[in-house]
């Protein structure tokens, strides 16, 4: 596919679809880590003497319909912060004004609140992709979505491209899935494992060791014939989750944290075997083999916590597996909002080698499946 860096971008006009999609609170932006992780695309444009158009969706409005809401301008004010300069906000791709005003960089309004995004319209992919000479894609955390300014665009644009971000993006993942040095390890948490049974399955050709957490790791402690409790596990896959024991690469926990209610009373740390039937597992600690593995690993894939990590009662094994990737030496990628809200809590991101922007996105990248904005930017090609 093409890449942005391999493009003369002198006078032209971008538009760069960018997953601002952050958390607004009293109206202005909390969070800028997604806005920060699109500025060395939208930086490079500018050095190179571009104007960009920026799009982006703001959560899930109704479509056709403009909510103040969900409107992009707090992301608008934080860009004006950051770049210290003019940052237009568009009403409109029909808007006239767009890349005729001295704003270097504009923003289109939420993109949801156009009909047709959702539906990856034709119509709405042929406009956004006329009004610019270049359509660069930079918004890794939709890149599974086909949709209007993730899909159609690309393929009606008259040139399409991939931002800075997508390609390191790709980069990382490509190398954490088909080009890892090993021993190889994976931990994968989360509440279900039918959410994450196509990525188990996947890494599990590959990787030496899976390290299981929160409800994936409770269905996987009750498939090996322990007591749950009243914990959180999915019945219909005992059975899958007992297959995948029986090929000797799941690690299971010897001790964990349990409790009467979800809030936290009568917190006790016990080992699996001690489990009461009325109590739930809501935290799992680091074993010594834990620990071992993590610290002879060359490559670690991180996608969920291993307990309830937003309660101090249940914090501990998140908290101990942070420290310890973050010691560890192999080339570590992590993925998820649960997972980087957790290395944000106890770690810093700089100690992790690489942090995915996508959730979904990163989920269906690495059970190996092709992307429909990457398919578009590869035929586009």
């Amino acid at each position: 596919m093409n890449n942005l860096l391999d493009l003369n971008l002198n006078n032209k006009n971008l538009i760069i679809r960018v997953d601002m999609n952050v958390p607004i609170k009293d109206g202005a932006v909390y969070d800028r880590t997604r806005i920060l992780a699109s500025m060395p695309t939208v930086n490079h444009a500018l050095e190179q003497g571009a104007k960009v158009l920026l799009v982006s969706h703001l959560g899930r409005p109704k479509e056709g319909v403009f909510d103040e809401k969900l409107s992009l301008r707090p992301v608008v004010e934080s860009l004006k912060n950051i770049v210290e300069e003019e940052v237009d906000l568009i009403a409109s791709p029909h808007d006239p004004s767009i890349f005729n005003s001295k704003a270097r960089i504009q923003v289109l309004e939420n993109i949801r609140f156009f009909d047709g995004e959702k539906s990856n319209s034709p119509a709405l992919g042929k406009l956004l992709g006329s009004l610019c000479d270049i359509y660069v894609f930079d918004a890794f955390g939709t890149s599974h979505r086909e949709q209007a300014s993730t899909h159609s665009a690309i393929t009606y644009s008259n040139e399409a491209c991939a931002g800075i971000l997508l390609q390191n993006e790709i980069a990382s993942l490509t190398k954490a899935l088909n080009k890892y040095e090993g021993p190889y390890t994976a931990v994968i948490g989360g509440s279900k494992v039918s959410t994450k049974l196509e990525l188990i399955k996947n890494i599990n050709t590959k990787a030496d060791h899976i390290v299981v957490g929160g409800g994936i790791a409770n269905t996987f402690i009750k498939a090996a014939g322990f007591e749950v409790g009243i914990s959180l596990f999915e019945e219909s896959m005992l059975g899958i989750a007992k297959e995948l024991l029986d090929g000797g690469k799941i690690i299971l926990p010897q001790k964990v944290v349990t409790s009467l209610t979800f809030e936290g009373s009568e917190v006790a740390k016990k080992n699996i075997n001690e489990v009461q039937k009325d109590e739930m597992i809501l935290d799992q600690l680091l074993s010594e083999e834990m620990l071992q593995i993590i610290n002879t690993s060359k490559t670690i894939l991180w996608n969920g916590p291993l307990g309830v990590f937003e309660n101090s009662l249940f914090e501990q094994g998140t908290k101990e597996l942070s420290l310890a990737i973050a010691q560890s030496k192999a080339f570590s990628i992590a993925g998820g909002g649960e997972t980087v809200s957790a290395i944000n809590k106890f770690i810093n991101s700089d100690d992790v080698s690489y942090c995915s922007t996508g959730g979904g996105a990163f989920l269906e990248f690495m059970e190996g499946r092709d992307l429909p904005s990457i398919k578009a930017l590869k035929l586009k090609n």
